[in-house]
């Protein structure tokens, strides 16, 4: 495994950061896997040499942060937890949700409670909340730093000059700024190059970006997207723009270099994304310890400048997606 800093906070972090996503119960998505199987990934990715693991209050409602949390006994100091928190978790509880100050202390003692741990090491906004005024987060946020429920702040998929907004704000206010920065970035979709990761990497900002294999369509030839589980149901694939811009003949090009390199075709989406210095760790998330062992031998790969020129070549602008799903 190789470790880096999460931006300017000191705390070193796995290269891979295990997606936790896909902890939880089948009963909120049918490709999710219960909790037995979802432990044996969180040991296998602490035998790996992970110490970095991402989930979300929303992720199975509530059941994937409880998995980590159980998953992580005996191992919580030398690792790095990150969660969030935005959408809303009960349909009937409209402060279950957004980004107000009940709505954040609610849910972070929700969280705190389902990891059963005292503080959480990055706090996200799982999205923007046009409702509620920058300066009501941020004072929030500030103040479970203060208690000690939170070690830092970050945020996730918005526009960059919201992602500013909060920056400056927090800088003119003296409360704790974004250390992080989770968005939509893969081969695929790289519309985050134009703004986001430009002020990222001048902010100091971690990068973790969600999807690096484009919900799977990175992983396997095109036309055997729809052959697995989650291919097969998962329309959040559907709804990006992976099949439009250039993403067919990028798929391909994948394909014949993972034969260059005798690698899979997930291994090369990663390897790409670690050579971009801007990128601190991208989240994988996966149902099976074979893709995760793969993930992690993605790290020996050293793409050459040309064959990234070449994989980046058939790139087309495509549609902002990611912000509001």
């Amino acid at each position: 495994m190789e470790y880096t800093t999460l931006g300017d906070t000191g705390m070193e972090v796995s290269r891979i950061c295990l997606g936790c996503m896909s902890f939880g119960s089948s009963d909120w998505r049918s490709w999710v896997l219960d909790e037995d199987e979802g432990l044996e990934l969180i040991d296998r990715a602490i035998d790996l040499g992970i110490n970095f693991f991402d989930t979300a209050n929303m992720y199975s409602k509530g059941e994937s942060e409880r998995i980590l949390g159980k998953g992580l006994e005996g191992h919580r100091e030398e690792s790095v937890v990150a969660t969030k928190c935005y959408f809303q978790m009960d349909e009937d509880n409209p402060h279950s949700g957004g980004l107000s100050r009940k709505a954040i202390e609610q849910e972070l003692s929700n969280s705190l409670d389902r990891l059963g741990m005292d503080t959480i090491d990055l706090y996200q906004l799982h999205r923007w909340d046009d409702d509620t005024a920058v300066e009501t987060t941020l004072g929030a946020l500030d103040d479970a730093v203060r208690r000690g429920q939170v070690r830092h702040v970050g945020a996730s998929s918005m526009w960059a000059h919201q992602f500013a907004k909060g920056l400056y704000t927090a800088d003119a206010l003296g409360t704790e700024r974004f250390v992080s920065m989770q968005d939509h970035y893969n081969l695929l979709y790289r519309e985050e190059e134009r703004e986001m990761l430009p002020l990222c990497a001048d902010e100091g900002v971690a990068v973790m970006p969600w999807s690096p294999l484009a919900r799977g369509y990175l992983t396997r030839p095109h036309e055997q997207f729809d052959a697995t589980a989650r291919g097969e149901v998962d329309q959040h694939a559907r709804d990006h723009p992976y099949f439009e811009g250039g993403g067919k003949e990028i798929n391909e090009r994948v394909e014949e270099l993972a034969g260059e390199y005798d690698a899979s075709m997930a291994q090369i989406s990663l390897a790409w994304l670690f050579e971009k210095d801007v990128v601190t760790a991208p989240i994988v998330g996966t149902t099976s310890v074979e893709h995760l062992e793969e993930a992690v031998e993605a790290l020996d790969i050293s793409l050459d400048d040309s064959d990234v020129e070449w994989l980046e070549e058939p790139y087309e602008p495509v549609r902002v997606s990611g912000h509001d799903d």
